[in-house]
């Protein structure tokens, strides 16, 4: 994946009051709906935020034409296109997926379709950053992995020292270095590079290898290794790799250590998926001859394939890296590491270990240069993370003195309950459903990928958003969860997730997997039907019920209820675009105040990338794990029935959704 395209993939809205974005306005007519987005917003998308539906069947690509709206007033950029007759154009008719709007617009609507009701999520309700997170990011870098530049003396007849001890000597003058090592590859290097530039040199320090456990505070008699030697000054050029390891997605931000500037980010599928979606199953084919190995070197390859990506689009050669931090849950931990997973599977769910020394990460055929340490965060459990761990950092839950849940959506859900006096935490196996796994048409959240979808409740014709408006070739997390939103309350389908076969629409048919729904014709796209079926709605349901069932019993444990939460931290790539409202509509959020909920996006890379900038971060995370309280929700006897009860939409039990948007009657539908 290149840099534009892992860009995309993890797009963030910006707030409408950033007061550095020109803003502009849209009138729909003839209900006098109006919205304010940023310049440039194409029409489409500013009816899917006015909550005004547009048949759109395409994504926004402009293949389908049914998008047609007339421009009444204000200054238009419009896409040039054959689907619209000259006269057409004349008269101000337009597409909406290819028109953006400069100035303050007004539009009318071609047909009776619009709905003031659809759901919207105001942009400025995001969060790019909390404000922890935007402190601790404005921070001066102090990275355990450093980079100095030293003058060594030159050796005389009266100064006969050995080269080892003028640099010794240098460091602890000009930098207040005390006491150091020195790696035997270092030695090697130091007699030319103290020659090459008149003494001058760039020294390369770590901590010790044997420190453990690695993000402790060093104690003063701990040393330091110099790990690397260089003629000149080369500190311009000290670069970190931050890792997101997770189930179904690797992600990679390569970071300059001196100023803490993201450089490139990437990421790639974890190729361990062709050895099962979950860990579960990865952890039995672990089992099988040379399975162990196999997995390694699959996920050691994504890494390796993110790396090239990164130094291909940053411009910066390898042997600039001198320091690597990785983050995953503790099941990706170990498989990375070469680590045996048998006894995590079985009760009582065993790890080798929760906190990881450094490592060579060469050793584990990870393609950097030599003596570059890799550095993983600690775990606290068998099912909870360095992910989790990375993620409460970044967020500072464990700073906050109000109560919070942190809740990490993916294939592997984990959550944190708690504030800066106490954390709770458990984990749930939601499956793939929510990364675009596990359905029919599911995808990553890659151009192309349905994110957003309403339904015309007449006519049930679709409007859906597809990122980047390419054309439509599949569905992402956020778009599934839109979808099943959409679908119950229109009465597509009933609480239990199946369709309503009376629905007044062809798009529902009986398919190779049973009855499904077209969400995007071959005709329409140019390409296959993009369909969601009814086993792909039991997924989601399924994925959706073992979320909500964690949370009830964390919160149960904890003697509360969600209406003491006083902020929901939501964290996960797809988190950026999913709609609050559309999640409890469907019963995977809790009921509360939308203003309560703030999204920060991949907080496990966001972890991984303070560890590299700053040793003070490391040692709060070696805090934070240590300070959670892990609940085995396998053990509670009370999760099962949280579950089944939660496999309704949005729940059997309504008193917990009061606000939830109610669904209509499904009784058959009249033509």
């Amino acid at each position: 994946m290149t840099e534009d395209e892992a860009q995309r993939s993890i797009r963030t809205f910006t707030s409408v009051s950033d007061t550095n974005m020109k803003t502009v306005t849209i009138t729909f007519q003839p209900d006098d709906v109006r919205v304010s987005v940023p310049k440039g917003t194409t029409v489409l998308d500013a009816a899917m935020e006015a909550g005004v539906h547009i048949n759109a069947a395409c994504g926004g690509q402009g293949t389908c034409g049914r998008c047609r709206v007339k421009l009444v007033s204000g200054t238009v950029d419009s896409a040039p296109g054959g689907l619209l007759a000259a006269e057409d154009v004349e008269k101000g008719f337009r597409l909406a997926c290819g028109t953006s709007v400069q100035s303050d617009t007004v539009i009318e609507l071609a047909h009776a379709s619009q709905l003031k009701s659809a759901p919207r999520q105001e942009r400025s309700a995001r969060h790019a950053e909390t404000p922890e997170l935007a402190q601790i990011l404005s921070e001066k870098p102090n990275p355990a992995v450093r980079t100095v530049y030293v003058t060594i003396d030159s050796p005389s007849m009266s100064d006969t020292s050995s080269d080892t001890a003028r640099l010794m000597r240098a460091l602890k003058q000009q930098h207040g270095f005390d006491t150091l090592a020195i790696e035997p590859a270092a030695l090697q290097e130091l007699p030319s590079a103290a020659r090459a530039k008149n003494g001058n040199v760039t020294a390369t320090l770590a901590p010790h290898a044997c420190q453990s456990p690695p993000s402790a505070k060093p104690r003063p008699d701990t040393p330091l290794n110099i790990i690397r030697i260089e003629p000149g000054d080369t500190t311009a050029q000290t670069v970190a790799l931050a890792f997101d390891i997770g189930t179904t997605s690797l992600w990679g931000r390569l970071l300059d250590l001196r100023t803490g500037k993201s450089l490139a980010l990437a990421s790639h599928y974890n190729p361990q998926i062709q050895y099962g979606d979950d860990v579960i199953t990865r952890m039995v084919n672990a089992q099988k001859a040379d399975g162990q190995k196999r997995l390694q070197q699959s996920v050691v390859e994504g890494l390796n394939k993110i790396i090239d990506n990164l130094l291909k689009n940053s411009g910066i050669e390898p042997r600039y890296i001198s320091h690597v931090t990785a983050a995953g849950n503790t099941v990706m931990m170990h498989l990375l590491l070469a680590l045996e997973t048998r006894h995590i599977r079985q009760a009582p769910y065993t790890p080798v270990a929760n906190v990881f020394p450094a490592l060579r990460a060469e050793d584990i055929g990870l393609k950097l240069p030599e003596r570059v340490k890799l550095q993983v965060f600690p775990a606290v459990a068998a099912y909870v993370g360095g992910d989790i761990v990375a993620g409460v950092l970044a967020s500072g839950l464990h700073t906050r003195p109000e109560l919070c849940l942190f809740i990490d959506i993916g294939t592997n859900g984990e959550i944190v309950l708690g504030n800066q006096d106490w954390l709770m935490t458990a984990s749930c196996s939601a499956g793939p459903a929510f990364e675009g796994g596990g359905l029919r048409c599911g995808m990553r959240a890659a151009p192309g990928a349905i994110e957003r979808l309403h339904i015309d409740p007449e006519t049930r014709e679709p409007m859906i958003i597809t990122i980047d408006h390419a054309a439509a070739r599949g569905i992402c997390g956020s778009g599934a969860i839109s979808i099943l939103a959409g679908f119950l309350t229109t009465g597509i389908i009933d609480q239990n997730g199946r369709f309503n076969q009376q629905c007044p629409t062809p798009r529902i048919r009986k398919g190779p997997d049973g009855m499904e729904f077209v969400l995007s014709s071959r005709e329409e796209n140019g390409g296959q039907d993009v369909v969601i079926t009814e086993a792909d709605i039991n997924n989601l349901i399924r994925a959706k019920a073992a979320m909500f069932a964690g949370y009830q019993c964390l919160i149960e444990k904890a003697s509360l209820n969600f209406k003491d939460l006083e902020q929901i931290i939501i964290a996960g790539a797809f988190g950026d675009f999913l709609n609050v409202r559309e999640a409890i509509t469907i019963g995977l959020l809790p009921d509360i105040a939308p203003e309560r909920f703030s999204f920060i996006g991949n907080a496990s890379l966001l972890g991984a990338q303070l560890g590299c900038l700053s040793q003070n971060r490391q040692e709060d995370g070696e805090r934070v794990a240590r300070n959670m309280t892990n609940i085995e929700l396998s053990d509670d006897p009370h999760f099962m029935d949280r579950y089944v009860a939660a496999m309704f939409l949005p729940h059997t039990n309504a008193r917990l959704f009061p606000n939830a948007e109610a669904s209509p009657a499904h009784t058959k539908d009249k033509p």
